[in-house]
């Protein structure tokens, strides 16, 4: 398990870029002049660049040697982050965050085929496990850390951060990577083949709206502090955030395996963020209620990705890797597209304090799509039952 360590760092680097902009974006707004809604966009082209670039590259690269095409990952990520923290325009820096997106897209699908490839299958759950532990932990404890130091020194002080993270990563991944080369991913035929299922589409467009609703209002969490209570510093919040969503993980993992039934859980995901987008835009003035609605949000929002993941591979459990590169590919790009619907919101005239009911509608049109998924469900199970009662009922 040590030889993959490298790869957690990497994917570690890659959690804090892909989320860190939403804490920077009060500096970066200030430093370029240009408002917070066009800030936001350099969320926008991280995440839809990576969104793009992971299952392009993904082919590309097919028998190439892992530790060159790690390699090329990390260092355009380098660069890319060095361009974003020596930026002196806006166009620039969203050029930057868009290189780094690419980096990063290139990097994640070949370090998780990297890491299952170097353990036995008995292990190759929990190497899996550790690379995804490496985004989570990122996200969870990275961002808040990086956002200390911004601080302190300025918010690209925080972008250099990442580049001696990818730093470490690279001279890890040359020094200790094999000389193998990385596997065929799904052709383009079979990822349509799978989405053409209309029970794996409706999950899709379920976690597309979900992510677009919660990772684009999480985009402008620090302007929306400000502007509704004057917070200039959106730390504390963000880490209810980030560690809401540690034990909303954890929770909702073990309800699945408890209760079996993923779409209901996902429901419930849902109605709680309908009960907590709404008060956002009010309750942040009081900073304990505003800091339990953080954590709330945060553990439905990380919530939402366990349950899509288990509907989809009871569907198809023979194309696992298809229908968990679509869920990916489904979350990046609905929190690419909801960067850029609260941009334009913004630009529209919009308040900052209007945003969360935004993202309250967005939730209720994913509610009402997860409702008919669950009764698609039971649908299917009540069907599967009488199939079993049929069958024994001949044999008797």
């Amino acid at each position: 398990m040590i030889r993959i360590l490298p790869l957690c760092l990497g994917t570690f680097a890659l959690g804090i870029d892909a989320y860190i902009m939403a804490g920077l974006l009060p500096g970066i707004a200030s430093s370029f002049d240009v408002p917070a809604a066009v800030a936001g966009q350099t969320v926008t082209v991280f995440t839809a660049c990576y969104a793009i670039a992971a299952p392009v590259f993904g082919t590309l690269t097919a028998g190439k040697l892992v530790r060159r095409v790690l390699s090329v990952a990390l260092i355009l990520f380098i660069l890319a982050n060095t361009l974003s923290a020596i930026a002196t325009s806006f166009p620039i820096l969203l050029l930057s965050r868009a290189l780094a997106g690419v980096g990063a897209g290139l990097y994640s699908p070949t370090a998780f085929a990297t890491a299952a490839s170097m353990v036995s299958a008995k292990r190759r759950g929990r190497a899996l496990g550790l690379v995804v532990g490496g985004l989570a932990l990122g996200t969870a404890v990275g961002v808040p850390s990086g956002l200390v130091v911004a601080v302190h020194f300025g918010w690209r002080s925080t972008l250099w951060l990442i580049v001696a993270l990818g730093g470490v990563a690279l001279a890890g991944v040359i020094s200790r990577m094999p000389e193998a080369t990385a596997s065929t991913p799904p052709s383009l035929r079979q990822r349509v083949s799978v989405l053409a299922d209309p029970r794996v589409a409706a999950s899709i467009a379920v976690s597309f709206v979900t992510s677009a609703a919660s990772i684009g209002l999480y985009t402008f969490a620090a302007a929306l502090l400000r502007s509704t209570s004057g917070v200039t510093d959106p730390l504390p919040y963000l880490w209810a955030w980030s560690l809401g969503g540690v034990a909303g993980i954890y929770l909702c993992g073990m309800l699945i395996d408890a209760t079996g039934r993923p779409e209901s859980m996902m429901s419930l995901v849902l109605v709680l963020m309908l009960v907590v987008f709404p008060l956002l835009g009010t309750a942040a003035v009081h900073q304990p209620l505003a800091l339990v609605l953080f954590g709330a949000w945060g553990a439905a929002a990380w919530s939402s990705q366990a349950p899509q993941q288990h509907r989809l591979l009871s569907l198809h459990s023979d194309k696992g890797g298809i229908v968990v590169a679509l869920q990916s590919s489904a979350h990046y790009l609905g929190s690419a597209a909801g960067a850029a619907l609260g941009g334009i919101a913004l630009a529209a005239g919009m308040r900052f304090t209007q945003l969360p009911l935004l993202s309250t509608s967005l939730i209720v049109l994913a509610l009402s799509g997860q409702l008919c998924v669950a009764a698609w469900a039971r649908s299917d199970l009540a069907r599967a039952a009488r199939n079993v009662s049929l069958i024994g009922r001949d044999l008797s």
